[in-house]
């Protein structure tokens, strides 16, 4: 496999164990206080990798721009937006509802990248939304009817996921620009966000500076120190690597297998009941987005 395909395996991966301590965190003290303080942690260790490895900051303003538009979408909102979902209908269908992403991305790749969409992608469209409706949709007990788990938690994941699907597109214009390292542009895009949310959580008082707000739940601070490890760091850093080197579509595919990874930890850990429908409508979902870009 080519490089852009394994960093986008890799990434899917350590997302998924990235959501175990996030979603933990963010029951305990809150999702703005968690996305601001996991940005900082990650910021910090992409920092200190660039100094350490001696990676000049070779990046130009257009560059810049679009990465802060796609900290802005995908890290910003849509991260926001998705830990949100977190907390109100659990990572392994807020996770489920991402695989929405790849879909969203080629659409947004043929209008802003010019990468066609011919049938294979149509039917993927139609399968993936197929198996995503297998999991959201439950059947209320007793009954022929169906219903949205969590209306408003369907609704955070949903902006969750246009988000992150823009953000990627964004990322994409900066890294065809001129080329960049990895590291550069996971820095700019980490610390442009945690610039922008961290007014915003002190103006909702949402936020609260130091450790002093994970005093009454220790455990949750693995949430932004740990979990910022695998995910921000290592997930967006091999993300760009990802799209870099691989058509945006094909990528967003790859690391949309982070609900698949979700179901035994979300069985083990969670002690989450699984229907039928979670593994069939999965396992669909991920043909339908294969399909996508078959050729």
């Amino acid at each position: 496999m080519l490089i852009g395909e394994i960093a986008a395996l890799a990434t899917a991966t350590f997302w998924a164990f990235s959501s175990l301590f996030f979603t933990f965190a963010v029951k305990k003290v809150g999702v703005i206080q968690v996305n601001v303080d996991r940005l900082f942690f990650a910021a910090l260790y992409i920092f200190s990798t660039m100094v350490v490895f001696g990676i000049k900051p070779d990046i130009n303003l257009t560059q810049i721009f679009y990465l802060i538009l796609s900290s802005i979408a995908g890290l910003v909102l849509g991260d926001t937006f998705l830990f949100k979902a977190f907390s109100e209908i659990g990572p392994r269908i807020s996770l489920l509802i991402m695989t929405f992403a790849p879909p969203f991305s080629a659409i947004f790749a043929y209008f802003f990248l010019g990468e066609a969409l011919g049938a294979f992608a149509i039917a993927g469209i139609l399968v993936t939304t197929f198996g995503v409706a297998l999991v959201v949709f439950e059947k209320v007990e007793g009954t022929n009817k169906f219903k949205i788990k969590n209306k408003l938690g369907f609704f955070w994941a949903t902006l969750g996921m246009l988000g992150q699907a823009s953000g990627l597109i964004l990322a994409k214009y900066a890294l065809m620009e001129h080329p960049l390292n990895a590291f550069l542009a996971s820095f700019t895009r980490t610390f442009s966000a945690w610039l922008m949310l961290l007014p915003i959580g002190f103006i909702t008082r949402r936020y609260q500076f130091g450790y002093k707000v994970y005093f009454k739940h220790p455990r949750s601070i693995l949430g932004p120190t740990i979990g910022a490890i695998l995910g921000p760091y290592l997930g967006i850093t091999l993300s760009l690597v990802s799209i870099n080197y691989a058509k945006v579509g094909i990528a967003s595919t790859l690391m949309s297998i982070t609900p698949i990874l979700m179901l035994p930890i979300s069985h083990f850990y969670f002690k989450e009941k699984l229907p039928w429908q979670s593994y069939v409508g999965s396992v669909i979902a991920i043909i339908g987005i294969a399909i996508l870009f078959l050729k």
